[in-house]
């Protein structure tokens, strides 16, 4: 499987976002690999100027709506960041198979988690409206929850006026 590259055309723009695990692999079942990825973006927003938008973490995969004065390089800063950071953590539990399965999935590539980060630049307000619902909507097709300020690793309960795992910003 190739691995895919993100392009940011304009770098201060906001993004919608997706990275996917290679194969699929459920690595965020474990909360420790999700709070890998909220620190990364919580340290992101205190010393980057990353502003996040909204969020959504799933087994295998997650959306993200963000936006930096260098946004190019905050992606490869969460890249770097989460990367070690979670082969460290699978290491440390000794997750052999998926570290395994990861490693396989990697051969030709540094061992990582993502299989890439494809990014769609925000064009306007009718688009920053629309991918909030639909990343947000993710678990609910799924048939995890009902409703989707219900799912934990989710910004939707931020929209909703509750508190969230992280604070985002308000467009």
């Amino acid at each position: 499987m190739g691995k895919s590259r993100y392009l940011i055309a304009e770098a201060d723009k906001p993004h919608f976002m997706t990275c996917t695990v290679v194969e699929w692999l459920a690595v965020f079942t474990r909360p420790e690999t999700v709070q890998i990825v909220l620190d990364s973006w919580q340290y992101q927003r205190q010393h980057t100027g990353l502003k996040l938008y909204g969020y959504v973490i799933l087994e295998n995969h997650l959306h993200f709506i963000a936006q930096a004065p260098e946004l190019d390089q905050c992606l490869a800063g969460f890249k770097a960041y989460t990367a070690r950071r979670i082969i460290d953590h699978l290491q440390q539990q000794k997750a052999e198979r998926l570290l395994q399965r990861l490693h396989f999935a990697k051969a030709a590539h540094i061992r990582d988690w993502q299989e890439g980060i494809h990014a769609e630049m925000i064009l306007n307000e009718a688009m920053m409206r629309q991918k909030p619902d639909y990343i947000h909507a993710n678990p609910v097709k799924r048939g995890y929850v009902n409703l989707p300020q219900h799912w934990r690793y989710s910004s939707a309960a931020n929209y909703e006026g509750l508190k969230g795992l992280m604070e985002i910003d308000v467009w």
